[in-house]
C-alpha cells in the first residue's frame, strides 16, 4: 500500500472511530518492534488499531500476518511500558474498503 494510500485509509478510519466516541491518542506510534497504526481509547479500553485498505475484505485482511501481529503486540508493549498503563486493552484491525470501515475486535492469529 502507498503512503498516500495508508494515510487516507488512517484518516476514514480515525473519523470512523470519533463517529463511535473513540478518542484518538496516538496516530503511527514507533518503536524498534514496529508500527501502530491507531491507539484510542473507548469506554475505559485502551485499543491498538492495525488498518488494512483493499478493493475487499479478505485482500485487506490477508495482510496482517502473524509476523505483523507480533510487531504490534511488542510495540503496544513498549507504549504501554512508556505511560505506565495497566487497564484492559485490545489489539484490533480496521479493514477499509470502497464500502467503508469495518472493525475487527480482539484479532488473534
Amino acid at each position: 500500500m502507498s503512503r498516500a494510500k495508508g494515510n487516507k485509509a488512517e484518516e476514514l478510519t480515525c473519523k470512523h472511530l470519533q463517529s463511535l466516541d473513540f478518542f484518538v491518542l496516538e496516530r503511527n506510534y514507533y518503536s524498534r518492534f514496529g508500527e501502530i497504526d491507531i491507539i484510542a481509547t473507548f469506554e475505559g479500553v485502551l485499543h491498538f488499531i492495525e488498518v488494512k485498505s483493499g478493493e475487499d475484505y479478505e485482500l485487506a485482511i490477508q495482510n496482517i500476518t502473524p509476523a505483523k501481529l507480533s510487531k504490534i503486540i511488542k510495540t503496544a508493549n513498549i507504549y504501554m511500558k512508556k505511560t505506565s498503563y495497566e487497564g484492559d486493552f485490545s489489539f484490533d484491525a480496521a479493514i477499509v474498503t470502497p464500502q467503508g470501515v469495518e472493525m475487527v475486535e480482539n484479532i488473534t492469529l
